[in-house]
């Protein structure tokens, strides 16, 4: 399978290692995979800030930028979201090859677990890791069962069935464990003092489980996470899903 990677543009400028460690696993499954140079922002910023003519503008082009891959494969459930749901919004990719395009769009454990059936890459990592459900990811993607849905057992998500798959790795759960990072974008931006108590307390909750990382499929959450816990002292540290499952035995 043909497939582009579509790099978030913090990821891009912040954390590429992600983008890195994707581009490795999405290899070691057997995928080609390539990497359109003329992507820039999917739009989600201009989307949640109400911006929708920027949004349009940076939806169609970002679904130009991928027209001849099989599927597009993302490290992050936020922008997988923005591009395969909210671009209907808008009028974006809605006919043609960017409506496929679109509904091809996938987030990287999502696409590994759901489209390729595998949940071991061969990944070893020993380290006690707890789970931060990304909001998106949980509830736009369906990556997890969230708490309020009533009735039924909570089934694991492609998230977590990937992590028991990885040689080593405990997995251990927070309290309350779908409850957000506070982070959210442009929100942490219009109210910081509220998004840094909310992270803070999901960064008490994640250090009680006595974890040496913890994961997300959403970098943002995990930088916003990180940037708390080197200013308060405490906290496990952040690691993207991706860069579990690259990990290899020394």
């Amino acid at each position: 399978m043909r497939v582009g990677l579509f790099v978030p543009c913090y990821v891009d400028q912040l954390a590429p290692s992600v983008a890195w460690a994707s581009l490795r696993v999405l290899e070691r499954a057997g995928c080609e995979v390539c990497y359109p140079e003329r992507q820039t922002c999917c739009g989600q910023p201009f989307l949640n800030l109400g911006a929708a003519r920027e949004a349009v503008r940076l939806g169609r082009r970002h679904l130009s930028c991928f027209a001849d891959v099989d599927a597009v494969v993302c490290p992050s459930a936020s922008c997988t979201a923005t591009v395969r749901l909210r671009y209907p919004e808008v009028g974006v990719g809605t006919k043609g090859d960017p409506d496929r395009i679109r509904r091809r769009t996938f987030e990287l454990g999502e696409f590994l677990v759901r489209e390729l059936g595998r949940s071991d890459l061969g990944a070893v990592f020993p380290h006690r890791v707890a789970l931060l459900q990304s909001c998106h990811g949980l509830r736009d993607l369906e990556l997890g069962t969230p708490s309020e849905r009533a009735g039924g057992a909570a089934t694991p998500g492609p998230t977590e069935l990937l992590l028991r798959g990885v040689r080593g790795l405990e997995l251990v759960a927070p309290e309350r464990p779908d409850e957000c990072c506070g982070f959210g974008g442009a929100f942490s931006v219009k109210f910081p003092e509220i998004s840094g108590r909310i992270g803070r307390d999901r960064l008490r909750a994640l250090a009680d489980t006595g974890a040496d990382y913890v994961t997300s499929t959403d970098t943002s959450c995990l930088l916003h996470l990180d940037g708390l816990r080197r200013r308060n002292g405490f906290g496990p540290r952040p690691i993207h899903l991706a860069e579990i499952l690259a990990a290899e035995e020394a």
